[in-house]
């Protein structure tokens, strides 16, 4: 194997580690946010995104960035949360064709109650991954990554 043989390698080896890490959190998030608050992973996404727009909305094009859905696969979640009364869908008075999605009280409250589970278990599959020696090099990264992104978003 060559040099460059190598580093595609070391690449792959890179994206498998990242995917298992990936694949045990968001299968315990998906576990317990369903046992407890009747919420997917995405679903709790979506209305956490929208939380964060403090008392704004988003258009369905953010919304799908944010939640790394497709656009009918977008609209088809908006549309299941819709119909639980999680959220509402809003008309652009400038532009016809936009439509954003706002968080209604009962999607902000059951949000509340969703949160603490969400990062008990984030904390917990962290912490069950920092004792596979293959995922622990990841989970120490992870303070690292975001201390730019903090040191950026408080400026």
């Amino acid at each position: 194997m060559g040099i460059k043989d190598d580093a595609v390698e070391v690449r792959a080896q890179g994206w498998r580690t990242l995917a298992a890490l990936h694949g045990l959190i968001e299968g315990e998030l998906e576990r317990s946010l369903q046992a407890e608050s009747k919420l997917s992973v995405v679903e709790y996404t979506v209305l956490d995104a929208l939380s964060r727009q403090d008392g704004w909305h988003m258009r369905m094009q953010q919304l799908a960035r944010a939640s790394a859905l497709s656009p009918s696969a977008t609209t088809r979640l908006v549309n299941r949360l819709e119909d639980r009364g999680l959220l509402t869908r809003i008309l652009c008075d400038d532009d016809r064709r936009g439509i954003y999605t706002e968080l209604t009280q009962s999607g902000s409250r059951l949000l509340a109650e969703a949160r603490p589970v969400h990062d008990a278990t984030l904390e917990r599959a962290l912490a069950e991954a920092q004792n596979i020696p293959e995922l622990a090099p990841l989970v120490d990264a992870l303070p690292r990554l975001l201390a730019p992104a903090q040191v950026a978003s408080s400026s």
